[in-house]
């Protein structure tokens, strides 16, 4: 009868634990909606992982539709959100991290030892050990909630990766976008000077043209064709950084640009409290908090088992033949003698001041980088404004003047040939003008965390983090 009621207190263990394992699985999502969620809120656009040969199809077929037309500036991020490998490969932290998570929530497996002697008196000694990790088991709802705290992490990093790659491809298109245009503005700078050169070499040799003139001329010339070959390398290298950024290959890197940049908006919008929208909104800020959070609770969990690093329980059912059979049980502790986890506490404390501190370099650093950025914005609006309603048209107005004189035989031919260099250069200007602003869009995107607030909203975000580095209690939290 005793033997029949430690066999089914032993089969009722084995059942519970069974059963308590079996509760921590995988999520339908892997923690991919998460990133999805912030591509659609954050920049209008929609993030996808492939996993299968439907998947990459699909992207596929939405790429080449997208590669059909001129690419706009939203559409090139759209194709690295459906390609780009580097993006994808990121997506695999999240697997990893789940994973971390299952493991954690489930029960650890029992052991068994079975040993089977016999002495020289032909004495039969036959041992059977059922044991479980009872401080695994123990400590099972506080390791399941790290773990939870880390897949978070890892979910909002993931998509802060997400958003570092569409800013890349922004601001590459920019600057591939800029660079095609500013080499077609370079090649016909080279060809009013060619034309110039060649009207020169002709006054030269009818002796009409002073030998200083006709090397001017000649001078302009040659360092204008050179200025359209950097200006054509150029161009290549900014399209193939951004072919890469889209994570493109083979017949789909023959996309087509548009011939310049989009316009400068009419207005610039006020923005105000941008420090404390940054600081709110930025998913590396957000991970950085849940890491140090993670981090206290791991040193609260190394406070607890420092004196006990292993603790085993088991059933034992030994059986020696002039005995018959021993139940029992028994317990393994370790004695803490000689280490008493000081060491334990010590690292878990450093690493917890380290976490900390990041947290509020990473707070400090994303202060400074709204400041930088948003000056940059305010700045590179003002001065391609500038260019735009000031600059280029009064070139304009030049250059129809100077065209009035020449047809009265009021300048030279070389004189409306200067004045057209100095209307493709102003033109020029405002280019790069226009590519600064937009760049320095998107880096002020990037700063507060993908996106710009509405005007008035900026002032209503919630209370900033402090930089401030918080101090380990007696608890490690």
């Amino acid at each position: 009868m005793m033997r029949r009621s430690h066999c089914a207190k032993v089969a009722a263990g084995v059942a519970l634990m069974a059963l308590l394992g079996g509760c921590a699985s995988f999520s339908k999502d892997g923690g991919f909606d998460t990133v999805s969620s912030t591509a659609k809120d954050r920049l209008g656009r929609e993030a996808v992982i492939v996993k299968t040969d439907a998947d990459r199809d699909a992207a596929t077929k939405r790429t080449q539709a997208l590669l059909d037309q001129p690419l706009s500036m939203d559409d090139a991020v759209q194709v690295a959100l459906l390609n780009n490998r580097g993006l994808q490969a990121s997506y695999a932290e999240l697997g990893l991290s789940e994973a971390d998570l299952v493991q954690a929530g489930r029960l650890p497996n029992p052991g068994f030892t079975f040993s089977r002697t016999r002495a020289s008196n032909g004495d039969l000694n036959i041992g059977r050990t059922i044991s479980a990790d009872v401080l695994g088991i123990l400590t099972l709802p506080l390791a399941a909630h790290i773990e939870q705290r880390r897949f978070e992490q890892a979910k909002l990093a993931t998509a802060d990766a997400m958003l570092k790659v569409a800013a890349d491809a922004r601001r590459a298109y920019i600057e591939a976008v800029a660079a095609q245009q500013a080499a077609v503005y370079a090649e016909q700078v080279r060809d009013s000077a060619e034309a110039g050169a060649e009207l020169a070499s002709r006054m030269r040799q009818a002796g009409n043209f002073s030998k200083l003139d006709y090397a001017r001329e000649q001078a302009f010339y040659t360092e204008s064709a050179a200025e359209l070959a950097q200006a054509r390398q150029q161009a290549v290298a900014a399209r193939e950084k951004l072919t890469r950024a889209m994570g493109l290959w083979g017949e789909q890197t023959r996309y087509t640009l548009p011939e310049r940049l989009p316009d400068l908006p009419k207005d610039r919008p006020d923005l105000a409290a941008l420090e404390r929208y940054a600081l709110q909104n930025r998913l590396d800020i957000q991970a950085a908090k849940l890491q140090t959070q993670a981090v206290a609770a791991s040193l609260g969990l190394t406070r607890a088992t420092r004196f006990v690093n292993a603790l085993d329980v088991g059933y034992l059912n030994n059986y020696e033949t002039d005995k018959g059979r021993e139940p029992g049980y028994e317990i393994s502790v370790e004695i803490p003698i000689f280490d008493w986890g000081s060491a334990k506490i010590a690292r878990a404390q450093a690493i917890y001041m380290q976490s900390a501190n990041r947290l509020a370099q990473t707070a400090i650093d994303a202060r400074s980088e709204v400041r930088e950025s948003y000056s940059a914005y305010v700045i590179g609006y003002d001065v391609a404004k500038h260019y735009r309603d000031d600059v280029v048209p009064l070139r304009k107005t030049i250059s129809d003047e100077m065209l009035l004189r020449y047809n009265g035989m009021l300048a030279s031919v070389f004189d409306l040939l200067a004045d057209s260099r100095e209307q493709a250069g102003a033109v020029n200007r405002y280019i790069e003008a226009l590519k600064r602003y937009w760049l320095a869009q998107t880096d002020l995107e990037q700063a507060l965390g993908g996106r710009l607030p509405a005007a008035d909203g900026a002032a209503h975000a919630p209370s900033e983090l402090s930089p401030q580095v918080p101090a380990t209690n007696s608890k490690g939290q």
